[in-house]
């Protein structure tokens, strides 16, 4: 009876953690698309978001602040939400999956094959005044890169956890040094791949959301709808074989769901780091290990960081820092200290 009342405690405790982190992320969004050069205030950027969600007039608002919420600062916050989301609950994912507290959504060098398209595709821009997108040749390279990875994998004799890593790791090696040869050939315009790389979300525009968006809510639902079975698969391959999980099909489905969420999100932003490393961590260590617990708050409390995280960038300097040197020049100490202080005991404890 007491575990029976003890688990919905949890339960309740965790939606009002859910409610709260929802909550901040809506107030951070109408308040992040009033801030900046143009002020706006908070009750007129509910009232311009709610006119355009809903069709309604839209009295008395000056039409510059109408355009400078709905088509330059909201696309770049949902940018942020989307990218923050997929990115935590990938991470959650192959934590989870490759039973390693170290892992982050660029384990699979899936980040670096998205870099080096979106570098190819710069350099093909200047050199021969061509118009690609850069978004798409990101996208597009992660995910060969991905199967690339994989096709090494079976090669190698399975998709052992293992094996994974360290394809990954050779891969990520060759497109690393295929990005140094691409920065090389750009000469002066070395800066525009930079720049990229670092993670940013200047100028996104409301096709980065259509491309993030979907890719990342049916992401998150198919995570989620199998949770009970990535939670079996950190036994090991034997217990959850046991158990009756195929541990080869979920192992296959979950590594590409995690590297679409990461190619969709990196493919949009750059290459945005601690994000997917902190996020699930500290949720694994200061609540559950449950993934049906720990990957809804994931994407939520993901979301909401990035969000923070990029408002502060573009309000705090002069120039647009870009992001994802914030994420890791505070995530990366903070990290440290979180885990220094920690007590030790098993990562994956309930």
């Amino acid at each position: 009876m007491d575990a029976i009342q003890k688990r919905k405690k949890d339960r309740l405790k965790y939606l009002l953690l859910g409610f709260i982190f929802f909550a901040l992320i809506i107030i951070t969004l109408v308040f992040a698309v009033g801030m900046g050069a143009m002020q706006i205030g908070f009750s007129e950027s509910l009232r311009i978001l709610y006119g355009k969600l809903t069709g309604g007039a839209l009295e008395g608002i000056q039409d510059n602040a109408i355009a400078v919420v709905w088509e330059i600062r909201l696309p770049r916050v949902l940018c942020g939400l989307f990218v923050g989301m997929g990115l935590a609950v990938a991470g959650a994912i192959f934590q989870s999956l490759l039973g390693n507290p170290l892992a982050d959504p660029y384990t699979l060098g899936v980040s670096t094959g998205a870099a080096f398209g979106a570098s190819l595709a710069i350099l093909l821009n200047i050199l021969f005044a061509l118009v690609l997108s850069t978004t798409l040749f990101a996208f597009s390279f992660a995910f060969l890169t991905l199967m690339l990875v994989l096709f090494i994998t079976k090669r190698g004799g399975g998709l052992s956890t293992h094996s994974l890593i360290i394809s990954g790791i050779i891969v990520g090696s060759i497109l690393s040094a295929g990005i140094s040869f691409i920065k090389m050939a750009a000469g002066e315009n070395v800066s525009t791949i930079v720049f990229w790389i670092m993670g940013s979300l200047v100028s996104r525009q409301w096709s980065d959301v259509f491309l993030v968006m979907p890719i990342v809510i049916i992401g998150c639902i198919i995570a989620y709808a199998f949770a009970d079975d990535l939670n079996i698969m950190t036994l090991g391959d034997n217990g959850a074989q046991a158990l009756g999980v195929n541990t080869k099909h979920t192992r296959l489905l979950y590594l590409i769901l995690g590297s679409c969420l990461t190619a969709a999100c990196v493919s949009v932003s750059g290459v945005i780091g601690f994000v997917g490393l902190v996020v699930p961590h500290l949720l694994r260590m200061r609540y559950t290990a449950d993934n049906r617990v720990l990957i809804p708050l994931s994407a939520l409390l993901g979301g909401l960081l990035l969000m923070l995280a990029d408002n502060a960038t573009r309000l705090l300097s002069g120039g647009e820092i870009p992001v994802g040197v914030l994420t890791t020049l505070l995530g990366g100490p903070f990290f440290l200290f979180v885990f220094s202080k920690k007590p030790r005991r098993q990562f994956y404890d309930e």
